[in-house]
């Protein structure tokens, strides 16, 4: 990981945000979001398309031939994104309540809304196993210790160790994967960096890096992966506003 480099990147565009106009933000960070969320929601295993996803949560026209539960899936992701973005801005601590908060609306009219959960569970083609549920209270009760004292290099890392690490305890029966991405981002936004969204097509090396961590405990392989996808999302943002400059000066030249 060059943290430097990203580093850089961030802090320049910080001091390019303000020459790009409101709206192309906007339409930028709702882009963002609809294939935020479809991503999030098909790693799970929905179905409904990129262009279906758009459809529910831009336009509120409903897909026809689709469970109940995936609808809320992708509805209750993009409410829970709209819910850190503003923490993220008022400067909210990510924390127990918070972090409950979160799962609830995830799981809205789906299943127990931020309630731990007080039976085993399993990941399916795994090697680790989840802490049974005495060891996983203390477990989480560590987690939301370590996130205000445990130390790291740079956000990054407490991005991905904050991911990885409350996937290793599944604290919920389900809506674990999509409450980490969340989370995961929460710190990256709070520490002035871009969200990031992990692909379905590369579920693989994501659980691969995850799983890497739960059994081994080395996080570099994940820290590197939300690494490289803030360089991208950054170096992506950065080209925008370049593109934009230059069609803001081909305008006044004329």
């Amino acid at each position: 990981m060059n943290y430097e480099r990203l580093l850089s990147m961030k802090e320049q565009l910080e001091s390019l945000r303000s020459s790009i106009r409101d709206e192309i933000i906007k339409n930028y960070n709702d882009d963002f979001l609809v294939k935020y969320t479809h991503h999030s929601t098909a790693i799970e295993g929905n179905t409904l398309t990129l262009i279906e996803t758009k459809m529910l949560i831009e336009d509120g026209i409903s897909v026809g031939g689709k469970s109940m539960r995936e609808i809320y899936e992708v509805v209750n992701h993009k409410k829970a994104f709209e819910y850190i973005t503003a923490c993220v801005e008022n400067k909210r601590p990510l924390d127990e309540k918070t972090v409950k908060d979160i799962h609830a609306i995830v799981m809205e009219n789906i299943l127990a809304r931020g309630i731990y959960r007080n039976v085993d569970v399993y990941i399916s083609g795994s090697e680790h196993t989840p802490p049974s549920p005495n060891d996983m209270y203390r477990q989480i009760k560590y987690f939301y210790s370590d996130l205000d004292s445990r130390h790291f290099d740079n956000p990054i890392e407490l991005a991905a160790w904050t991911h990885a690490e409350f996937v290793k305890i599944h604290p919920f029966v389900d809506g674990n994967g999509r409450t980490a991405r969340l989370i995961m981002n929460y710190q990256l936004m709070s520490a002035g960096f871009l969200p990031v969204s992990i692909n379905k097509e590369d579920r693989m090396d994501y659980y691969t890096c995850l799983e890497e961590y739960a059994t081994s405990g080395n996080l570099d392989p994940f820290a590197d992966m939300v690494a490289k996808l803030e360089e991208e999302r950054l170096d992506k943002y950065l080209c925008l506003i370049t593109t934009q400059t230059a069609e803001n000066n081909e305008e006044s030249e004329l």
